[in-house]
């Protein structure tokens, strides 16, 4: 099953440049994300009014600026649960949180894991480049154990997230992981995710060329696999923890970091299940006057 996506008038990639240009740092994969995110919409026949980004603070954040939807950019942490109301108050929209590594599991990590556990259908892009570059790079949810930065200049004692198993773990009903390296193959995957009916998370492993030195673009070059959709929940989260580093990181360096969807089961949404937007969406329902008088009496 899909979600219906609007085929009323095909879109062109242009509609969905605002005309300023984009601020990132040469060679920021914020590129590499922003044009595989174009191109999914485009090839999706979706049109800019048809769709409401949520944005949390940090350098994905920007992007509010550059890409023609509607955008709301929210407190640091917070774009799930602006999207979720976004959602319950008019389902017909197609509604995706754009979000940093920082800003999704750190910050944001509660929303995060019950947005995923209820489904309730909106799309969450996890733009990450391990740190917390807006700020200059300090050690985010996602950095690798022993990373140096300024938050951490004798090394990153926390064993990182994985924001993949994470997101299985708490039930989201589809999990894939891309590169912005390589745009074709992450624009398939923003395609799955947005036309996919329930809560989907694509995080995208994203470098920083200015502040992350570890995790650059040759990094993950040298290491990304891509794989098919695994077939049970089990093989999914065994294929999410794959990963070169970690409590015995010497003795797998020459592991692989697959990319990919790792997980894609349907299952009832949220706002599926709610008597009140059966019928129609929430916004489209007509106001009615209504009286109080008798509920307020029962407080007296």
């Amino acid at each position: 099953m899909k979600e219906q996506i609007s085929e009323k008038s095909p879109s062109n990639i242009d509609v969905f440049s605002t005309g300023l240009y984009p601020t990132w740092c040469p060679g920021c994969g914020n590129y590499g994300t922003f044009a595989a995110l174009k191109k999914a919409l485009t090839k999706l026949n979706l049109n800019p009014h048809e769709i409401v980004f949520t944005y949390g603070i940090g350098c994905h954040g920007h992007m509010v600026n550059f890409l023609n939807t509607y955008g709301f950019e929210g407190l640091h942490g917070r774009p799930l649960p602006l999207a979720q109301g976004v959602k319950l108050a008019n389902h017909d929209l197609t509604v995706i949180a754009s979000t940093g590594d920082g800003d999704c599991l750190g910050e944001g990590g509660n929303h995060f894991i019950h947005a995923a556990r209820r489904n309730i259908n909106i799309k969450v892009i996890i733009h990450d480049n391990q740190s917390y570059s807006l700020t200059t790079g300090q050690t985010s949810p996602t950095s690798e154990k022993n990373y140096l930065s300024k938050s951490t200049p004798f090394g990153n004692l926390d064993i990182p997230i994985n924001p993949v198993s994470l997101a299985l773990a708490s039930h989201a009903s589809f999990v894939a992981r891309g590169f912005s390296g390589d745009t074709n193959h992450l624009a398939e995957l923003f395609k799955a995710a947005i036309s996919h009916p329930g809560f989907a998370v694509v995080d995208v492993l994203q470098p920083c060329v200015i502040f992350n030195k570890v995790n650059t673009f040759e990094f993950f070059q040298k290491r990304i696999e891509k794989i098919e959709p695994r077939q049970t929940f089990n093989e999914a989260f065994k294929k999410a923890t794959q990963w070169p580093s970690g409590p015995d990181a010497e003795s797998t360096q020459d592991t692989k970091i697959p990319i990919g969807i790792f997980y894609a089961k349907p299952r009832s949404t949220l706002e599926s299940q709610l008597p009140q937007l059966a019928q129609s969406a929430l916004a489209k329902k007509g106001i009615t006057d209504r009286d109080l008088a008798s509920l307020l009496e029962k407080f007296r």
